[in-house]
């Protein structure tokens, strides 16, 4: 997983994981998801990520199985 965020266009990134993005779903006007061509998530961008989210107190957590 790859997180990237942009302060100068204030938009996040999230790239679930590596593949080629055959499809641009909007979700709604701010949010999009990419999809491969089977149909899974390869990633996500937030537009207006700052209003969107808590981008400053952004933390990361991995659980062991």
């Amino acid at each position: 997983m790859n997180i990237k965020y942009f302060q100068d266009t204030d938009t996040l990134y999230i790239e679930f994981r590596k593949g080629e993005i055959s499809e641009t779903r909007d979700l709604d006007e701010n949010t999009l998801l990419d999809v491969d061509a089977s149909g899974q998530i390869v990633a996500m961008t937030i537009e207006h990520a700052s209003d969107r989210a808590d981008i400053p107190q952004f933390s990361f957590e991995l659980i062991a199985a």
